[in-house]
C-alpha cells in the first residue's frame, strides 16, 4: 500500500471476472505521512481509505471483466460500515463480488477482513465509460500487470 499515492491494492490474489469475483491483498505500512495527521500516537487508516481500497479491488475486476476497453469510475457508496479499526502494519483481505452488471452502471459488494475478523464492507456503484483518454488505459493496464498474481505465473 502506498496510501499518499492512493495505490491501496497490494496484489490481487484471486480472480474470476466471468463470475464477478476478486480477492485481493493490501498490507498497510508501518508509516505514512498519512497517519501524522490521523491521529498523532495513534495512527489509524482513515475510514474513506478503506472505501477507496474497496473500490479499487471492485475497479480491477470490473476492469478486467470489460478487458480494459471502458473505465468504472465510482458513483455511490452504499451501507458502508465501519467494525473496527486498522492500524499500521495490517494485513488486510479484500474480496469483491459483483452484484450488478448493465445498463452503464456496475455494482460490487465489497468487503475488508484481517486475521478473519470483519474490518468493513459496502455496496458500491460504479458507472461504465469510455476511458477519458489513452494515458489512463494504459496506466490501468501496467498498474493491473504489477499487481496481478495472473501476470506473475
Amino acid at each position: 500500500m502506498l496510501l499518499e499515492y492512493f495505490q491501496m491494492i497490494d496484489i490481487v490474489e484471486e480472480l474470476d471476472p466471468v463470475n464477478g469475483k476478486a480477492v485481493a491483498r493490501a498490507e498497510v505500512p508501518m508509516e505514512s505521512t498519512v497517519f501524522e495527521g490521523h491521529f498523532p500516537g495513534s495512527p489509524l487508516v482513515p475510514g474513506v481509505l478503506l472505501i477507496e481500497t474497496m473500490a479499487q479491488a471492485s475497479g480491477f475486476m470490473i476492469l478486467s471483466r470489460l478487458k480494459f476497453e471502458k473505465m468504472p469510475f465510482l458513483a455511490s457508496v452504499n451501507n458502508a460500515k465501519m467494525r473496527t479499526f486498522v492500524e499500521p502494519g495490517s494485513v488486510l483481505r479484500v474480496e469483491a463480488d459483483l452484484e450488478h452488471d448493465g445498463s452503464g452502471f456496475a455494482i460490487t459488494r465489497a468487503r475488508i477482513s484481517s486475521e478473519g475478523k470483519r474490518i468493513c464492507d459496502s455496496n458500491l456503484t460504479f458507472r461504465i465509460m469510455p476511458f477519458p483518454n489513452d494515458a489512463l488505459r494504459e496506466n490501468m493496464l501496467d498498474r493491473f500487470g504489477e499487481i496481478s498474481r495472473s501476470a506473475e505465473e
